[in-house]
């Protein structure tokens, strides 16, 4: 993978953005693969199509590519949020990449990508809607948090400038995949469990020590009363998808 922005033909651009914008969506077409199976290549749709920039021409998996010269933290501008919520619900949401790029020399510093079926409820944020006075008052805007999509569901295609070898990259697809399986809203707390397992930052947990986070997962969660049983309930799913290992006497390992 070259980690190169291609920069020729940016010299009619005025605006660096738009600069910046041309040359990451080429340098997408050229370099991105497919992280969901074996297609090393991507077909780049054309520029007024809805949602997604990207499709796979062997398993059809639809991708959207943001692309900035600031690293991507814990919150992520989208569009509109009664639709990014739909999305969610109804299995709509497209996969993901984060495409972080330094802008001297123009080369690419880190790409993440998300899976479609890791977004869930609780990782959206819903924004104040515009003031009466914008071109488009009343409208209400979402943000995506980051930090609640657990790390395994941020995978690393191309880590520190170093490109990650897409073996592994697919790998950490193939090991999440079973989440998909699940209906969204029993999928949204599989997550919201996982994230706060990995909060923990440890291989080995105890179930006393995922109980001391029941607290903000009730935050996320208000309308559950029974926030602990559902941890236990939500710990078996992992179990069973085989992202975490039952060790005996409430311990667990994270696979």
């Amino acid at each position: 993978m070259d980690l190169h922005l291609p920069t020729q033909g940016l010299e009619s651009y005025k605006s660096a953005s738009q600069r910046a914008r041309i040359s990451s969506e080429s340098w997408a077409s050229r370099e991105l693969y497919c992280p969901r199976c074996t297609a090393n290549r991507l077909d780049q749709l054309p520029g007024n199509t809805p949602v997604i920039d990207f499709r796979c021409p062997h398993c059809e998996s639809g991708y959207q590519l943001k692309s900035g010269a600031s690293a991507f933290h814990s919150r992520l501008t989208d569009g509109a949020y009664a639709q990014m919520h739909a999305a969610i619900l109804h299995g709509r949401t497209p996969n993901l990449f984060l495409l972080h790029y330094q802008l001297n020399p123009l080369t690419v510093s880190s790409l993440t990508f998300i899976p479609d079926f890791a977004f869930t409820l609780s990782a959206l944020e819903r924004r104040k809607p515009l003031a009466a006075t914008a071109r488009r008052a009343g409208w209400i805007g979402c943000n995506i948090l980051l930090n609640r999509i657990p790390t395994d569901a941020r995978i690393l295609l191309v880590k520190d400038s170093c490109p990650v070898p897409a073996v592994e990259a697919r790998r950490a697809f193939r090991k999440l995949k079973p989440l998909a399986s699940l209906k969204a809203e029993k999928r949204g707390w599989t997550l919201d469990v996982l994230n706060a397992v990995r909060s923990l930052n440890k291989r080995e947990f105890s179930l006393a020590e995922i109980y001391s986070l029941d607290s903000s997962l009730a935050r996320l969660h208000p309308r559950n009363s029974h926030i602990r049983p559902k941890i236990r309930q939500q710990l078996q799913v992992l179990r069973d998808l085989g992202l975490l290992i039952f060790l005996g006497d409430g311990s667990y390992l994270i696979t």
